[in-house]
């Protein structure tokens, strides 16, 4: 700043770089927050060079300053793809899986009390294993379409 003339009128980039040369300043330690805070509302509401001159009369020039380290962000590998869980399926097929779950137990129920009272009898609710295949191919193809969007 000191080979401009003070009356010339500064652009946002020479702000930018003062609000930077002070936030280097308050990094090592040169400035505390409220002198900081107090410097760069100032630096933002100069209109000359000669505004900026003061901010920095007591500190380094910039060169003098040391650059905050740039380490590379450590990188995660990619997550792996969610299973299919439950949480992923609608609503509605959650209630048509309670529904069958309960048709299955009662069924499952009666065909016990009937077999224990006369004897075993012809395993019936096996076929309930239909609608349930049906119901599982559903299920399978909807939770895949979902994940296929994402």
């Amino acid at each position: 700043m000191d080979e401009r003339r003070p009356d010339l009128r500064v652009s946002d980039r020479d702000r930018q770089a003062a609000a930077e040369r002070l936030r280097l300043a308050m990094g090592e330690g040169r400035l505390d927050v409220v002198e900081y805070d107090d410097r760069l509302a100032k630096a933002y509401a100069a209109v000359t060079y000669a505004d900026l001159e003061p901010l920095f009369i007591d500190l380094p020039p910039a060169s003098a300053m040391a650059l905050p380290e740039l380490r590379p962000r450590p990188t995660a590998p990619p997550a792996p793809r969610p299973a299919p869980s439950v949480a992923r399926v609608p609503t509605a097929l959650k209630v048509l899986w309670t529904v069958w779950g309960a048709v299955v137990a009662i069924n499952l129920t009666v065909w016990l009390i009937v077999s224990v009272t006369t004897g075993l009898t012809y395993f019936w609710p096996m076929w309930l294993a239909v609608p349930g295949a049906a119901l599982f191919a559903v299920s399978a193809g909807v939770v895949g379409m979902r994940g296929e969007r994402r």
